[in-house]
């Protein structure tokens, strides 16, 4: 088996098998094909050795975050665990490699009031039947209805970006109050939709009610092309929308969705809910995903403890005193 065979029928194994999402499998097929070009084609899979593969690791060493790092040695190790199953090669090159060492980094979610700023600042009287100005000002209060909504259903959700601009209409159960996600892995769950969301898609889809609508995407483009079928939108297109939203709310940091699936998940548990059910809202595999908005919190709750104790602060009358650094005379 040759290298192109075995990236192809990899990726049918991650995409079928395995019911990875197509970023995850474009994401695995890259890494293998970068260990490919650094091997050579002189090389085949069934001849790479764990030399090969440590020192392909180390040309990245210096370019690459060991968050990355991680995942492409991740990438590997799959790709010769399914050459082992296959029957392609008797061992796994990379068994005896050490995963990097990776920084334990907790979440930055955004306040309460930073997420008020980013859903309403934006906001603009529209007029939802036919604006005056023609095409270019109707597309401007359609963007604004869009986009509005797609902010208040990634904080009122929590789901994730990919999640997201992967819905249809007909995913959306208004009267029901939720919504149909179909989540990593290929596992679909059901997510509550708080009132305000309710509302912006509702104004959204309204401007768009028309036969078949049902059955186009939730989210589309409003990029002028000659293209009849509303085309979905692009993730890229979405983090965007995000990032220049935040900006003109001023909030000074980067915004980007996972931000705001961070600050759902944190306020949810600020909130007393338990922590079982936002594994579920999320959709997360594993409860210890989840608990690291445990953390979180309790790093919030003592950051508004130093600041608002009288005890913990070094001010005020009940502040011990200075001493005295004078020389005495």
């Amino acid at each position: 088996m040759n290298w192109s065979q075995a990236v192809d029928g990899f990726g049918r194994h991650l995409g079928i098998e395995r019911a990875l999402s197509p970023n995850t499998r474009r994401a695995y097929e890259s890494d293998v094909r970068q260990l490919t070009v650094h091997t050579g084609a002189e090389v085949p899979p069934a001849k790479v050795d764990a030399d090969h593969v440590r020192a392909w690791l180390a040309s990245l060493h210096r370019r690459r975050s060991p968050a990355t790092m991680g995942r492409k040695l991740a990438s590997v190790r799959c790709f010769f665990r399914w050459l082992v199953r296959e029957g392609v090669r008797a061992d796994d090159p990379t068994a005896g490699l050490p995963m990097p060492k990776l920084e334990k980094r907790l979440p930055r979610p955004l306040s309460i009031d930073d997420c008020e700023q980013l859903i309403t600042r934006d906001d603009r009287p529209v007029n939802q039947s036919a604006p005056e100005g023609g095409d270019r000002a109707r597309r401007h209060a359609w963007m604004t209805l869009r986009d509005r909504a797609l902010v208040e259903l990634l904080y009122g959700t929590g789901i994730r970006i990919g999640e997201l601009v992967a819905l249809d209409v007909r995913d959306l159960e208004l009267r029901a109050q939720e919504i149909r996600v179909m989540g990593k892995g290929g596992k679909e769950r059901v997510v509550p939709i708080p009132e305000q969301a309710r509302l912006a898609l509702s104004a959204w889809l309204d401007v768009r009610r028309h036969p078949g609508l049902m059955s186009e995407p939730l989210f589309i483009s409003l990029r002028a092309r000659r293209e009849e079928q509303p085309r979905r939108l692009a993730a890229r297109e979405a983090r965007r929308i995000l990032r220049e939203r935040g900006l003109r709310a001023d909030l000074g940091e980067h915004v980007h969705p996972h931000r705001l699936r961070h600050s759902y998940a944190t306020h949810l548990l600020d909130m007393g809910a338990d922590l079982r059910e936002i594994q579920e809202l999320l959709g997360h595999a594993s409860l210890s995903t989840t608990q690291k908005y445990t953390a979180v919190s309790v790093e919030h709750l003592r950051e508004v403890h130093d600041r608002s104790h009288p005890r913990s602060r070094n001010t005020g009358a009940n502040a011990p005193a200075k001493p005295n650094t004078k020389a005495t005379r």
